[in-house]
């Protein structure tokens, strides 16, 4: 047996991948999300992740001596065909299952990977129930869940901004209601504020002046929204045509550079939830520059949670010794691994301990974390 070293940089941290001397077939990685459609900047990063990843490990000599092979599927963040594209990656024999990113795609398909035995890491899907039922015992994730962000959402609004009459909103979907049901029940419970206002709105309306006029009307002093950019970016719009001086705040679907782009000048004052900034771990400086010498650009939102999973799945099958299912997720339990996001490890319920949350304000078109 000898030892092969995955390089992240030409300074610093290397990943060891011991090589077994098998031959011919493949690992398979299998990797879902959305790669079209107004939710493309979300899967995108994490999908050129995985790829970064795989093309190193095996340039390097694989896993395991073999190849890494992936396998991609566009769920277009619906459930509904992410039960189709769940079907394709366990009938092509995917080992692991790096995705899904949207978290009513990821509920679709578990139980499609639960009764293949696939082992499944996502790198977004920040929904609490996926860990708290303990109905997914293959399930794990490199982010941390929505409670937490709502929890420092709702903490920042009345303890840093002072703020007590707040409107809370929602897209409707799994992801932006649980966010913002979680923000509400942590808001009344602090005894600090009054909720005005909680509704839902429609996503992909071309309007929300109406519901805009609602957050007048009820004196908001602060509009908490769970959801993804596209909403947000025409809500921030319709705020400031009104010329309300309501303080918007939101999750990390909203924390991505295409929010900024749309939404323009009408996103500054913005605060937003999202991972913390990483980019002093040298690892995180080093899977950042790989990206850029790549593809010329900055990487997006979840590239490092998506790296972080391509390596801690593929280290997982390395330690393992196998790609037996139970022997994957133990590992993954039990062993830690150097990602971009840390040095972590997954507790019982397989949420990665050592991830958190910021809170990030939109300056002058881009986002600053607060310290």
């Amino acid at each position: 047996m000898k030892k092969l070293s995955v390089l992240l940089s030409t300074s610093a941290f290397v990943l060891s991948l011991t090589v077994s001397g098998f031959a011919a077939d493949t690992i398979k990685l299998g990797v879902a999300g959305p790669h079209s459609g107004d939710l493309a900047p979300y899967g995108i990063p994490a999908m050129r992740a995985a790829q970064l990843v795989v093309k190193k490990v095996n340039a390097a000599g694989g896993v395991l001596g073999k190849q890494v092979e992936l396998l991609i599927q566009d769920d277009q963040c619906k459930a509904e065909i992410a039960t189709n594209a769940a079907t394709k990656l366990v009938t092509d024999g995917a080992d692991v299952i790096l995705g899904h990113i949207c978290p009513g795609p990821i509920k679709a398909a578990l139980g499609i990977y639960m009764d293949a035995k696939v082992p499944v890491m996502s790198p977004s899907a920040t929904d609490g129930s996926l860990t708290q039922s303990g109905d997914y015992p293959n399930f794990f994730r490199t982010i941390a869940s929505d409670d937490m962000q709502a929890k420092m959402a709702v903490d920042f609004t009345l303890n840093k901004l002072g703020l007590k009459k707040v409107a809370v909103l929602h897209d409707k979907g799994n992801y932006g209601r649980g966010f913002a049901e979680d923000a509400k029940q942590f808001l009344e419970e602090s005894g600090k504020a009054e909720v005005v206002l909680f509704e839902g709105i429609t996503p992909g309306a071309m309007d929300y002046s109406s519901i805009v006029q609602k957050v007048r009307r009820n004196k908001a002093e602060a509009l908490i929204f769970g959801g993804y950019h596209p909403e947000a970016s025409k809500l921030v719009a319709q705020m400031k045509r009104k010329r309300l001086k309501t303080i918007f705040i939101s999750d990390d679907g909203v924390k991505d550079d295409t929010f900024l782009k749309v939404a323009g000048d009408a996103a500054n004052g913005a605060y937003v939830t999202g991972p913390r900034d990483r980019s002093n771990n040298p690892l995180n400086a080093a899977a950042t520059a790989e990206f850029k010498a790549e593809y010329g650009a900055e990487p997006g939102a979840f590239f490092h949670e998506g790296y972080s999973a391509a390596l801690a799945l593929l280290n997982a099958i390395e330690k393992a010794g196998s790609t037996d299912y139970a022997a994957v997720t133990n590992t993954l339990r039990t062993q830690y691994v150097e990602t971009p996001v840390g040095k972590i490890k997954f507790d019982s319920k397989g949420d990665a301990e050592g991830v958190g949350f910021s809170v990030y304000k939109v300056e002058n078109g881009a986002f600053t974390e607060i310290k």
